[in-house]
């Protein structure tokens, strides 16, 4: 078994395709067809990935994605027949990890999963070998194997992606990297993408690691070449 897949989505018919096509690639599939259930579903068991459609009948995919959002790291990745800019940029910014625009193709779906599992994979396997390197910048520390980031002593509350972000810009502190390296290093998309993922995810970052947002020391940006984690200490 590839892992464990839950598919949300009120249209049985295209459910039961998607179930279909991701137990063809071995992955175990389970189905909700409204906002409650899956909520349920997604708190009572535990899944490697959930496919979230936004246009849910008793709870809409946002509502869905927030109360997962505050109980569980699960990566998620939104269907939504919305293509507006606002739509996606909230779907990330209450936590969501990717979004695919219906009508989508079956393998461009499938191509994310496998890559949102596989970057989960490969950045559980780099933080177990790296686990007795815990990084240390300034007041923040960071301990790869309990996937948890530490203030002043006090544990931050970040999503997964929101760890693999500041777990690798932690480990490349100085650097400065763009928007597309950050994508493809920490999404892993080699063929898909969009910089404004980059963005949502570091403004949510800093709401958590900086003292004053609006002024970040850690996460700081180079206009027009990308992004720098910094040591405030180190002038």
């Amino acid at each position: 078994m590839n892992g464990r897949i839950l598919v949300v989505d009120d249209e049985q018919p295209i459910a039961d395709i998607l179930k279909f096509n991701l137990e063809k690639e071995g992955y175990a599939v389970t189905c909700a067809y409204d906002g409650v259930k899956a909520v349920e579903a997604a708190l009572s068991e535990d899944h490697d990935l959930i496919l979230l459609d936004l246009m849910l009948p008793l709870k809409d995919g946002l509502d869905v994605c927030r109360e997962v959002r505050a109980r569980k790291n699960t990566p998620i990745i939104m269907l939504t027949a919305k293509d507006s800019e606002v739509d996606k940029v909230l779907g990330l910014e209450l936590g969501a990890d990717d979004y695919v625009t219906k009508p989508f193709s079956t393998r461009e779906l499938l191509a994310r999963v496998k890559a949102h599992l596989r970057r989960t994979n490969a950045a559980a396997q780099i933080q177990e070998a790296s686990a007795a390197q815990g990084l240390r910048i300034h007041n923040l520390q960071v301990d790869p194997e309990m996937f948890v980031v530490y203030k002043n002593g006090e544990v931050l509350d970040l999503t997964h992606r929101e760890f693999e972000l500041v777990y690798y810009m932690a480990r490349n502190c100085g650097k400065v990297m763009t928007r597309e390296h950050l994508l493809q290093a920490v999404w892993g998309y080699d063929y898909y993408g969009d910089v404004r993922t980059v963005d949502v995810t570091i403004r949510r970052l800093r709401e958590k690691l900086e003292d004053d947002p609006s002024r970040p020391e850690y996460i700081t940006t180079r206009r027009g070449l990308g992004y720098v984690m910094r040591n405030p200490a180190v002038r």
